[in-house]
């Protein structure tokens, strides 16, 4: 049986316990206990939430276990001394080591998190590259594993991870009947983008917000920075600047961010071929999709769509 802890600082969100019926239900749905779950912090007792509600938990101090998940804050602020001493402690006792959220900063104070790539809810990632520079922090992923450290964006993706947890220790079998009791009717890949595309993009003018959606609705074309430029009625010169201005990318990077959008959904949800995808996508034969797959979300298209129709 592995024993799962959660780390609960002092205001922690309560949202991040939701993980912990992932684990209930995989005992369940196995008909065997394979998880123990315990709640714990640095001095043990009541823990109260940022909710203004107390959570009865453990003291922390020498405690083995085989995941300790770390949940996060409303938003990051710093955390006291003795609850940093005993994350670092139970980290290097554990085998793996988990944050939802916000979770992650505490990774971070703890310094557990350097030269790793990292995730956070995207309103805090910018924060959380400037105060730990050492990690690699992804904003545009779920959840990220990196060897033993597992992190998280939103609340809700706290589930994903859990789920993600549990497909790692006992199969994809058992992760995606989890899913379905859990009623997350797709149990997201870690890869999978925390927002879509074109509001990530945030467009504000009417001529690059027309630009985007042509763009989306000809995905199969060329889509040059001259063409483009033409549908804005701007110089290429005039059209780049102003596209990059905007979006914060340029227009060839968040074209094939579109591209990755749109190929994901067609391969996770239609029964188009992976040959039929990557031309409807402009990505034009497989293997530059693949490639754009791996460096996107760490798989190819035909593991993402497996785990779509197992779910």
């Amino acid at each position: 049986m592995l024993k799962i802890g959660f780390l609960l600082p002092p205001g922690f969100q309560i949202m991040g316990l939701a993980a912990a019926s992932a684990f209930e239900l995989a005992n369940t749905t196995a008909r065997e206990r394979l998880y123990d779950i315990g709640f714990f912090s640095a001095p043990g007792g009541p823990v109260v939430n940022s909710f203004g509600a107390a959570v009865e938990t453990q003291a922390l101090a020498r405690r083995r276990l085989d995941t300790l998940i770390v949940c996060g804050l409303v938003s990051p602020a710093p955390t006291d001394r003795q609850t940093l001493d005993r994350l670092r402690s139970a980290s290097r006792l554990a085998r793996r080591t988990a944050s939802v959220c916000t979770g992650t900063f505490l990774l971070g104070e703890a310094g557990l998190i350097d030269g790793r790539h990292v995730t956070t809810h995207w309103l805090f990632a910018r924060q959380l590259q400037q105060q730990f520079p050492a990690a690699k922090v992804d904003s545009d992923r779920i959840f990220i594993n990196d060897g033993s450290i597992w992190t998280s964006a939103g609340m809700s993706t706290g589930i994903d991870l859990a789920l993600g947890l549990i497909e790692a220790d006992y199969g994809a079998e058992l992760a995606a009947a989890v899913a379905k009791k859990l009623v997350v009717h797709h149990r997201r890949a870690g890869g999978q983008s925390q927002h879509s595309t074109l509001l990530q993009l945030g467009a504000k003018s009417d001529r690059i917000q027309r630009v985007l959606k042509y763009a989306r609705n000809n995905l199969g074309s060329v889509l040059s920075v001259a063409e483009l430029a033409a549908v804005a009625h701007l110089s290429p010169r005039q059209f780049s600047r102003a596209f990059t201005t905007e979006t914060g990318q340029p227009p060839a990077k968040a074209i094939e961010h579109l591209r990755l959008e749109a190929a994901r959904l067609m391969t996770e949800q239609s029964r188009h071929t992976i040959e039929e995808i990557a031309q409807e996508t402009g990505f034009i034969d497989t293997e530059r999709m693949r490639r754009a797959f791996l460096r996107a979300y760490g798989q190819p298209p035909q593991v993402l769509r497996r785990m779509a129709r197992m779910s």
